[in-house]
């Protein structure tokens, strides 16, 4: 690490078993109060669909609420599923929220529909057209925030003139080339696909074109984190990860589940192979083993921004685990200076 580094939250509002959308609401409420006050930069929240655990469907309106109830901390999308929405529409709402909150708002744009073929399919008729237009459809938006669209005959109101970051996200090689082309800043999604990670962040810094927007790459990395007093602690907390993405795997739409002692029992070897894959981007230990596995992992990735997401059952777990990990990235960039 040569130069110190942000960390930031992104939430999916996870509900927990026998939890609902009401008291998952008041706990992300409860996590962007406690991100603000420890001082990371960004809490960004993802647009999913069609999935019983995660409550954030309503992206736009839930990044809202965290801003209100927010007073330093940026707020955005990680991210709107673009083919989802029209541009224009999604400048609108951006720009209204960038109005409200100035300086606070961003704008994180992804390529895929954030639910499954029949689900896209419901959101918007044409979803899969519009995927093969999404990097028109980014053109589009910027086109809409820009002071020049003043003459267009579709303009933006109050978006017009308002000068939100726009994130390009993605997991694979063609938002990374999609991110370089435009000089947009690049976020990878290392916390569900970190396969072609390492790979994606290089090819976007060698071919990146400066543009008004950005003069030089930058890059965020979303990871997961699961941080406890001990390592052990840690390990046990991280096992509501595990199934949460062996659900996924099964397609078993049910609310994030309480630790388990041992996964053995739970998943068989081709299962816990596609987990382990889909997992790769986790850490997981006490402040003392995340300062030694981020440091490694930031060097080598070469990022400028450090994105996590915790699902973690037990919400007090989950704050203290968010405690812990500003902790190890603060120990992290006190000794670039030492």
């Amino acid at each position: 690490m040569k130069n110190p580094i942000s960390v930031s939250l992104l939430d999916l509002a996870i509900i927990t078993q026998d939890s609902n959308a009401a008291e998952t609401f008041q706990k992300t409420k409860d996590i962007a109060q406690l991100a603000d006050n420890l001082g990371y930069k960004r809490f960004w929240l993802a647009e999913h669909h069609n999935m019983a655990h995660v409550a954030s469907t309503a992206t736009v309106v839930l990044i809202g609420y965290v801003a209100s109830q927010t007073k330093n901390i940026r707020v955005g999308s990680g991210g709107i599923m673009l083919p989802n929405h029209s541009p224009l529409v999604v400048a609108e709402q951006f720009g209204t929220l960038e109005t409200l909150y100035p300086n606070r708002i961003d704008l994180g744009l992804g390529r895929a529909p954030g639910t499954d073929q029949p689900t896209a399919e419901a959101i918007r008729k044409d979803f899969f057209e519009q995927a093969q237009r999404f990097p028109q459809n980014v053109s589009k938006l910027q086109e809409y925030f820009s002071s020049e669209n003043e003459t267009g005959k579709v303009r933006a109101f109050p978006a017009e003139g308002l000068k939100v970051p726009i994130w390009i996200l993605g997991s694979s090689m063609d938002s990374a080339a999609l991110a370089a082309a435009y000089g947009l800043p690049y976020a990878f999604a290392g916390h569900f696909a970190p396969k072609l990670m390492i790979q994606a962040f290089e090819f976007y810094r060698e071919n990146f074109q400066a543009s008004e927007y950005l003069d030089q790459p930058k890059t965020m990395a979303c990871v997961n984190i699961i941080a406890a007093d001990t390592n052990e602690e840690a390990e046990l907390l991280s096992t509501s990860l595990y199934q949460m993405f062996l659900n996924l795997i099964r397609n078993d739409r049910k609310g994030l589940q309480p630790p388990v002692p041992s996964l053995d029992d739970i998943m068989n070897e081709a299962e816990r192979f596609h987990v382990n894959q889909m997992t790769a981007g986790t850490f997981t230990g006490n402040k003392e083993q995340l300062v030694t596995d981020l440091k490694k992992f930031i060097d080598y990735a070469r990022i400028d921004e450090l994105m996590v997401t915790s699902p973690i059952f037990h919400h007090e777990a989950k704050l203290k685990s968010i405690q812990i990990t500003k902790e190890a990235i603060d120990s992290l960039n006190e000794s670039i200076h030492i």
